[in-house]
C-alpha cells in the first residue's frame, strides 16, 4: 500500500507492559486455554483464538459478548505512553493505516450525516489491559466496545506470515482495518444488538450470529481498503490469501480436525473472501449487509 503521505493518526497509546496477569473480564477458564492458544485473529479477524477455542470444544460465545470483542471486566492496572517519538517503525506505519481508516469513515459518516469517532489504537507487547479485562499476545488484535479502543501487539503481523502464510502489508493493514470494522459496528449499534439477540438464541444460533458479524467487518475491510485510494499491484492478491487463511473450515483442518459447521464462529475461508472481495468491489457501506433476511 503507497502508505508513505498517508497522515499518522494520533489516536494512541502504549501500553508499559505491567498490566499483565489474568483480569477478573477473562475469567479462570480462559486463563488457564490462554498458554495454549495459537492467537486471536480479528480479521479480523481477524479473531482466530474463538476458532481455535471452537476446535477446543469450548464455546465462544460463553466467553464473550459478541461482535469480535472480548469478554467484559474491568480495565488492569498500568501506565501508557502517548510519546510518538518512542515508536517502532511497525506502530508509526500502523498508524498511519489508523489515519487512513479516519479520513475513510469520517468521510463516509459524514456523506451519512452522522460524525465519526475514531477509536484508539492501544500497543501493547505479551501483557497488557484494555476495558474487557487482560490483554495477551496470545489473542491476537482485539476490539473491546466498553473503551471503545483497538489492542495490537505487532508481533502478530510475523505470526501472520509465518504461521498463516499471509505475508506483506496490505494483508497486516486488513487486521487493522478488520478491527476499526468492529468499531464501525460499535458505533452504528450493530454490536450492542447481535449482543442482545446472542443472549436469546442457542449456541448455535448465536455462533451463525457472530460468523455474520465477522463477516461484515471483513466487508467493510474491504470498503476501507477500495476508498483509500492507497492500493497498489498485489495488494487483492496479499488480502484474499489471508482472507482464505484464517477461515474457520480452513483453520479447524489445520488443526488437524473435521470442520464443524456449528461451532463456525467467522465464516468459511470462501465466505471471508466473498465479503472482503464485495467490499472492495464496491466500496460501498450498504453492500456489507450480512444480516439480511435474519
Amino acid at each position: 500500500m503507497r502508505l508513505d503521505d498517508e497522515r499518522e493518526s494520533t489516536n494512541f497509546e502504549v501500553q508499559d507492559g505491567r498490566g499483565g496477569g489474568m483480569g477478573g473480564g477473562l475469567g479462570g477458564g480462559l486463563g488457564l486455554l490462554l498458554p495454549l492458544i495459537g492467537n486471536r485473529f480479528g480479521c479480523g479477524g481477524i479473531v482466530v483464538v474463538l476458532i481455535v477455542l471452537a476446535v477446543m470444544g469450548v464455546n465462544p460465545l460463553s466467553l464473550m459478548n459478541g461482535g469480535g470483542q472480548m469478554p467484559q471486566g474491568g480495565p488492569q492496572s498500568g501506565e501508557v505512553s502517548r510519546d510518538a517519538s518512542k515508536l517502532s517503525d511497525i506502530q508509526h506505519w500502523s498508524l498511519k493505516v489508523l489515519g487512513s481508516t479516519e479520513r475513510v469513515w469520517g468521510q463516509a459518516f459524514q456523506q451519512a450525516g452522522q460524525q465519526y469517532r475514531p477509536t484508539v489504537l492501544s500497543f501493547y507487547s505479551q501483557n497488557g489491559a484494555s476495558g474487557c479485562g487482560a490483554a495477551q499476545s496470545a489473542m491476537g488484535p482485539f476490539y473491546c466496545p466498553n473503551d471503545q479502543k483497538v489492542y495490537l501487539d505487532t508481533d502478530f503481523f510475523t505470526e501472520l506470515q509465518q504461521r498463516f502464510g499471509a505475508p506483506g502489508d496490505f494483508a497486516q493493514a486488513y487486521v487493522i482495518a478488520h478491527e476499526v470494522g468492529h468499531h464501525v459496528q460499535d458505533l452504528e449499534g450493530t454490536l450492542g444488538q447481535v449482543n442482545k439477540r446472542q443472549r436469546a438464541v442457542s449456541e448455535d444460533e448465536g455462533n451463525a450470529l457472530q460468523v455474520r458479524v465477522e463477516l461484515q467487518a471483513d466487508c467493510y475491510a474491504g470498503v476501507w481498503a477500495k476508498r483509500t485510494g492507497l492500493m497498489e499491484p498485489g495488494d487483492l492478491e496479499e488480502g484474499m490469501k489471508a482472507a482464505q487463511a484464517i477461515g474457520d473450515d480452513t483453520l479447524q483442518k489445520a488443526a488437524g480436525r473435521r470442520p464443524v459447521p456449528e461451532s463456525f464462529t467467522h465464516g468459511t475461508s470462501e465466505q471471508r473472501m466473498t465479503w472482503l472481495r464485495r467490499g472492495l468491489d464496491s466500496g460501498d457501506p450498504a453492500q456489507c449487509d450480512t444480516f439480511k433476511g435474519v
